[in-house]
């Protein structure tokens, strides 16, 4: 299980270990099981999330777990109390700054004060925030509507229409020198299912349209200094959500993003998650290093061509090839660099482009509102929820 985000647990980056039956006694996580970011950044070192989750699961390395008596409190009253304001303040003055990154450990953990009324307060007080939160994400599933909305948009606009689905019972046939990787299932060798395609747009190549990878980062003269970083953990499915640090010697070596990059993600599961990040802002940085999941792709062209690219990477024109060019096990999967560089983008006339480089304007910016608006609602909520155990003079 990956670090907790912002927005709470993210499942798009699951990685899978093999325990003896004493460490999976040791790590497994139970339902009401309240989980800590051990390291992190300022922002999120210490945050905390319950489990509720069915099946096996055991927590990483950088994650603390703690079971509380459900006599006296709801995992889940305790957690949100950290994770407010008067939570956080506790959490920043017994964390401490270790290279570039936010650590606590569980003796701190331990030392952290939580105001407890009786269990039918807390439970008052949860459901509150229940239906704060509700609210939140019925605003921020519109906002993935609205991004989700671009493929069919983007296709009609080109005129393009895909065919039915491949049926994965058709027979198919390979040339032994043709395998790539491991792989041998349908989706990877039979011919990828053009669309029609009657007003005959041009269908190349992504790098004869887009430049990859190719960002020179400035030199340094020392291993030790402080380098801006970005990984899957830092970004959401669209955003970059904040800006991490490494020293120069862990990033050595990586590719870089500017403002206006698109991060593609080429490792399974976020590469069929649709985890291509649009990067509109690097904080107070002019560039941020790569974690190795993440191809940065430029349109050669202007911003119009650059917007126009994303939308086709939200396409599934785009997406099927992807499916089919992965190699790799099972859970790990990847697109390698040749494979990438020879997926197929229609590229239209110049027009055509900057109209749907237009709706991509304008979702993402009606998606950002609706993210603010979800943003300024759950806040409010917090705050109350601390007014009434705290007051409003806190």
């Amino acid at each position: 299980m990956s670090n907790l985000q912002a927005d709470g647990w993210d499942f798009t980056d699951l990685k899978y270990v093999q325990l003896t039956d004493k460490e999976l006694t040791r790590w497994r996580l139970e339902r009401g099981d309240i989980v800590f970011n051990r390291t992190n950044s300022k922002e999120l070192v210490g945050k905390c999330e319950v489990f509720d989750r069915e099946g096996t699961w055991v927590f990483a390395s950088y994650l603390m777990r703690l079971r509380v008596d459900r006599k006296q409190a709801e995992p889940e009253f305790v957690a949100a109390f950290l994770n407010a304001h008067a939570g956080r303040l506790q959490i920043n003055r017994e964390s401490r700054q270790i290279i570039g990154m936010s650590n606590i450990n569980a003796e701190e953990i331990r030392t952290l004060r939580v105001p407890l009324p009786k269990l039918p307060k807390q439970r008052e007080l949860l459901a509150a925030l229940d239906a704060a939160r509700a609210a939140r994400r019925r605003k921020l599933e519109e906002a993935e509507a609205l991004l989700g909305g671009l493929d069919s948009f983007a296709l009609e606009a080109l005129g393009l229409a895909l065919p039915p689905p491949h049926d994965p019972n058709k027979p198919f046939a390979v040339r032994l020198r043709q395998l790539r990787g491991r792989r041998l299932d349908p989706p990877a060798y039979t011919p990828f299912p053009i669309p029609s395609n009657p007003r005959g747009v041009p269908i190349k190549p992504l790098a004869t349209v887009a430049a990859i990878d190719s960002h020179t980062a400035p030199p340094q003269t020392s291993d030790t200094a402080i380098v801006p970083y970005v990984g899957l953990p830092e970004c959401d499915l669209n955003d970059v959500r904040e800006v991490a640090s490494r020293t120069y010697k862990e990033a050595r070596g990586r590719s870089i993003a500017h403002v206006g990059d698109i991060l593609f993600a080429r490792i399974e599961p976020s590469v069929f998650n649709k985890k291509y990040v649009f990067v509109e802002h690097l904080g107070d940085h002019e560039y941020a290093y790569l974690s190795t999941e993440f191809y940065a792709v430029r349109a050669h062209g202007n911003e119009d061509d650059q917007k126009y690219l994303y939308a086709m990477f939200q396409s599934a024109f785009v997406y099927n090839q992807v499916r089919g060019k992965t190699t790799g096990s099972s859970g790990r999967r990847r697109i390698d660099p040749e494979m990438f560089a020879s997926l197929l983008i229609p590229w239209p006339d110049g027009s055509v482009r900057k109209k749907i480089a237009a709706e991509v304007s304008r979702r993402r910016d009606a998606t950002r509102l609706l993210r603010e608006d979800a943003a300024q609602l759950w806040d409010a909520a917090k705050r109350r929820f601390e007014d009434a155990l705290l007051g409003p003079d806190k």
